[in-house]
């Protein structure tokens, strides 16, 4: 096992004694090729060029002497240290940080960055982290040879962004561009580079915040407002029609709890109505895609979407035709057109399906198709009963079948 493993990260500055005493004495230098050319490296030394670190982890754990690993930024933030630190490897180390890749792009920028998400995207991860970009206002994405700026680009086709690509910071060959998202996808770009994805309104909380990334307390109390939030607005505020059948808060708060949105998930909100459960999806972190064939509706959830303070897509069209060429989601509530829509929304296999009906023969042709699909369906019968409570006289009463679907390899 190596006698001592030293962490160093490398922004372009010049090495802290700190750093060049722990370089002098190393046997073993493991790092990007631009770092194992530092002048600082001996010349003595073994050399291992950074590709998998699970393979460079087990050659430094077997090395006998001072290892050294280089890496760009900060080590601790989404870098090697977390790596080295795995058990299997029963490796200790001492890190020597750099100014992250993240903060130095953010300096570039001339940008605040304690209220910007920040997502790492590679082959496994760009789904879900152009989703994070579709659902948040200020992202850093650190980026991937396969997925860059031109994939995110591509993915995010039908939204607009504006796009801060800051190409190998902290070297002789770096560049900070903005282009928007669309003009992303007619370039090449060089590795390694960070994206900043800026969209929609960006203001500093009054007297600063008092936690990085999205404030999960930001807005009203409640994962559903009250009907009357919803009901009472049109278009631009303007006074509108009451809620669906499957909008009121009681239902919504049901399907809500059934599909769990989060961070990193693109929900469809097929039959959207007055936009509330789309708003309160989206203000759980889950980016939106909000479907609806008729144009008030689409117009009372644009303006939802901004009493709120969230971002969606809303997209005008008749399901199921209008699916075709959306993103793939990873859960779905259908708010109307029956059965058939449903089927169509199975066929593209996202983890949870959740949708109601009005009476029990609608449920069960519903809950077949989710059966012959493949999904684990619940079917249960809600009734919600409001009362004045000034006199506790009835209100008003609504009977309803909650079905949800879910894939069991897929779970949860």
């Amino acid at each position: 096992m190596a006698d001592r493993v030293t962490v160093i990260g490398w922004d372009g500055s010049p090495l802290t004694a700190t750093a060049r005493a722990a370089l002098g004495a190393a046997t073993l230098v493991a790092g990007a090729a631009h770092h194992l050319a530092l002048p600082e490296v001996p010349p003595t030394a073994e050399r291992i060029r950074l590709g998998s670190l699970a393979l460079a982890a087990r050659r430094i754990a077997a090395h006998r002497g001072t290892a050294v690993v280089l890496a760009d930024g900060d080590p601790g933030f989404f870098g090697v240290v977390r790596a080295l630190h795995a058990p299997e490897f029963g490796l200790e180390v001492e890190v020597v940080p750099a100014v992250s890749s993240v903060a130095a792009a953010f300096a570039r920028a001339g940008m605040p960055w304690d209220d910007a998400q920040v997502v790492v995207a590679h082959r496994r991860t760009l789904r879900r982290a152009v989703n994070v970009c579709r659902a948040h206002t200020k992202v850093a994405v650190l980026t991937s040879p396969g997925a860059g700026p031109a994939e995110l680009g591509l993915l995010m086709d039908g939204i607009h962004r504006t796009f801060v690509i800051c190409e190998e910071l902290g070297t002789e060959r770096e560049q900070v561009s903005v282009v928007t998202s669309d003009k992303a996808p007619d370039h090449t770009w060089r590795d390694p580079n960070v994206v900043i994805v800026i969209g929609g309104p960006v203001g500093a909380a009054e007297g600063g915040g008092w936690i990085a990334g999205r404030d999960p307390g930001a807005g009203p109390r409640g994962w559903v407002q009250p009907d009357e939030e919803y009901a009472a607005h049109g278009a631009y505020g303007a006074p509108g029609g009451g809620l669906g059948e499957g909008e009121t808060q009681l239902l919504r708060a049901a399907q809500l709890a059934r599909l769990g949105p989060r961070v990193g998930d693109l929900v469809w909100d097929i039959g959207c109505g007055s936009g509330a459960f789309a708003t309160e999806a989206a203000r759980a972190g889950a980016a939106v895609i909000a479907v609806d064939r008729l144009s008030d509706a689409c117009a009372r959830t644009e303006a939802a979407t901004r009493r709120f303070g969230v971002q969606l897509q809303v997209v005008q069209g008749t399901a199921p035709h209008v699916l075709e060429n959306l993103p793939e989601p990873d859960v779905v509530r259908v708010g109307g057109g029956g059965a058939a829509v449903v089927s169509a929304v199975a066929d593209r296999r996202p983890q949870r399906i959740v949708t109601h009906a009005a009476t029990r023969d609608e449920a069960e042709l519903v809950g077949r198709g989710l059966t012959e699909h493949g999904y684990q369906v619940e079917c249960a019968l809600l009734q919600s009963v409001e009362l004045d409570t000034r006199a506790w006289t009835e209100t008003e009463r609504n009977v309803v079948f909650l079905l949800s679907g879910v894939v069991p390899d897929r779970a949860p």
